[in-house]
């Protein structure tokens, strides 16, 4: 039979011999063990001696659960983002006042547009090469394509009923803080304008914005352009002459990626 050797507690005067422990005994400790499962230290009991209570180890506190996570912040080359804003920065951040150029653009209240609106990174939808620019009239939305399927995208507003123009071009140049000259019929529609038919100078109130991207197709301006505006509040809808309008801080964003690459091609959908 297996017996468990244990001391008894120490006398004083005398050396402490070792007692085996019958098979009974042995249980009955092994049930107190049991009982105790959590605890780092088990007293089973001694001659003469009362069991002590099992220390219990504190509980560990589980971890919260992981957020859900937004498809529409999946991408193809970085993953899902659940911290949101599809790895481009902070709304805070990325909308905050800048001085470019000797102006200073006022930072624009982010939590005022729709998160849809809000330049981030996504799964490319538009199967266009690299370095395209495409603009989805229904959706509001314009895509500069990444490489690895991804698309860098911004919330845009569009033109007025009638003023539509869809199709493939290409950008012919670009500028920065640019001088708005009304198109004549424009200034015939709106008569108030003709102060500015020789150009109005670029500025904060210029309806260019801090940014301009002239479209040409066959080598012949089309006159349509993609800008920035002051109009913040203007983003996700139908509102201007035809062009596409992008947050000021937007336009830079996109002007930065753009520049210097020759003429890049956009496609605009309707």
């Amino acid at each position: 039979m297996t017996t468990l050797a244990i001391s008894p507690p120490a006398d004083p005067a005398e050396p402490s011999p070792t007692t085996p422990l019958s098979r009974r005994a042995a249980l009955a400790g092994f049930g107190l063990l049991m009982l105790g499962g959590c605890s780092r230290s088990i007293d089973i009991g001694l001659p003469g001696g009362q069991p002590k209570a099992a220390a219990m180890t504190p509980p560990v506190p589980s971890k919260p659960a992981a957020p859900p996570v937004n498809e529409d912040l999946k991408t193809a080359s970085v993953g899902p983002n659940p911290g949101g804003y599809g790895n481009l920065g902070k709304p805070d951040l990325m909308y905050g006042a800048m001085s470019d150029n000797g102006f200073r653009l006022p930072a624009i209240p982010a939590f005022e547009l729709k998160v849809k609106h809000l330049r981030r990174l996504v799964v490319d939808p538009t199967g266009e090469a690299p370095g395209t620019i495409v603009v989805h009239l229904r959706e509001r939305h314009l895509y500069l394509v990444q490489e690895n399927g991804d698309a860098i995208r911004y919330g845009v507003s569009i033109g007025k009923e009638g003023f539509v123009w869809s199709g493939r071009a290409v950008v012919d140049h670009t500028r920065k803080w640019p001088t708005w000259t009304p198109p004549a019929e424009m200034v015939k529609r709106k008569p108030a304008l003709q102060k500015f038919a020789g150009g109005q100078p670029g500025g904060l109130d210029n309806p260019l914005g801090a940014r301009a991207l002239y479209v040409y197709k066959d080598g012949v301006d089309t006159l349509y352009r993609i800008h920035g505006t002051p109009e913040w509040r203007s983003i996700g809808k139908a509102a201007s002459s035809g062009c596409v309008r992008m947050i000021n801080q937007d336009v830079i964003d996109l002007y930065d990626r753009v520049k210097g690459k020759g003429k890049t091609p956009i496609v605009v959908v309707a």
